[in-house]
């Protein structure tokens, strides 16, 4: 037996609802509190009901031997901790960023990658947490997230189903989101797999489910939300020539507009799936039939 929709800040996330639309800011901020900004308030405009972002503690999540290999950015040749530590936000930026978002009514939340990330997140009060495709075996992670008592959305790709299987028991389904996903950046069309969606919500009813994509273009994206999915999360850049790994990844703010005004019309056209004769069909009806039914129905007046 299916759950109620899960409750996310003032909107219902689930079966029967309007799809939920996260953009995901990511790391396309690049270390930036302006350029975050920027991101917020194209996904504003553009409809989104969600930002989201990303925060790690570089000394958790960054293998000690990597942490001297040098690498260029954008400030010039570093090493990779120094990287990571330049890209993060701290209380001070994430503070400034949660007025930014207050300010517009939007919603925000992150996904954490370590337990002392969950514990900074605390501060803010988000409406729910996100588990990354790459915690999705880190069950300990796991546990602190659910720890705090909030929505929890799991993203899935580059995982198996028995991996699926042990994340869902150490988070339980109550209040648990599952997305399906294909870690590959920029994802081919091949890879995407979006009758996956079927599986996972048949295999975990209790769950909503749906769709984070790293492909280029947006088609894909309206086929998840047709094929049922409940939420649908985006990266959201600026321009996708930008520096950085998600960038070419992403949807510019024109696209974004463009994506979230055409899933609003693939719900309209959804339908119930209840046949009837609409009151625009009967002028064809009068001028192209010609054999009458007996009995014609009469017409449906349906909101525009």
């Amino acid at each position: 037996m299916k759950r109620p929709p899960v409750q996310i800040g003032e909107r219902r996330v689930g079966a029967g609802e309007p799809c939920f639309v996260i953009a995901e800011i990511g790391i396309n901020h690049n270390g930036s509190v302006e350029l975050a900004k920027k991101l917020i308030d194209g996904a504003f405009l553009a409809g989104a009901d969600a930002v989201k972002l990303q925060k790690r503690t570089p000394e958790r999540c960054v293998p000690p031997e990597q942490w001297d290999v040098e690498r260029d950015t954008p400030w010039g040749r570093m090493t990779y901790i120094d990287y990571r530590r330049r890209m993060e936000f701290g209380v001070r930026e994430l503070a400034a960023l949660d007025r930014h978002c207050r300010e517009r009514g939007v919603l925000w939340f992150a996904s954490c990658w370590d337990e002392e990330a969950v514990e900074m997140m605390e501060r803010f009060d988000p409406p729910c947490i996100k588990a990354a495709s790459a915690s999705l075996t880190d069950h300990g992670l796991l546990r602190a997230m659910r720890s705090t008592g909030r929505p929890l959305i799991l993203s899935t790709g580059m995982s198996t189903l028995d991996e699926i299987d042990e994340a869902v028991v150490v988070a339980g389904r109550q209040e648990l989101l599952l997305a399906h996903s294909t870690s590959s950046y920029p994802c081919p069309p091949s890879d995407l797999n979006l009758r996956m969606l079927d599986t996972l919500a048949r295999r975990f009813p209790e769950c909503p489910v749906g769709y984070s994509g790293h492909e280029t273009g947006l088609a894909p994206t309206w086929a998840a939300v047709a094929l049922g999915a409940t939420f649908v999360e985006r990266h959201i850049t600026l321009d996708r020539a930008l520096w950085g790994s998600d960038q070419a990844a992403s949807v510019e703010i024109g696209g974004f507009l463009r994506l979230v005004a055409n899933i609003r019309d693939v719900e309209k056209s959804l339908g119930d799936g209840v046949k009837r004769v609409y009151a625009g069909e009967l002028a064809q009806i009068a001028k192209l039939r010609r054999v009458k039914a007996p009995d014609s129905p009469a017409p449906v007046a349906v909101a525009s």
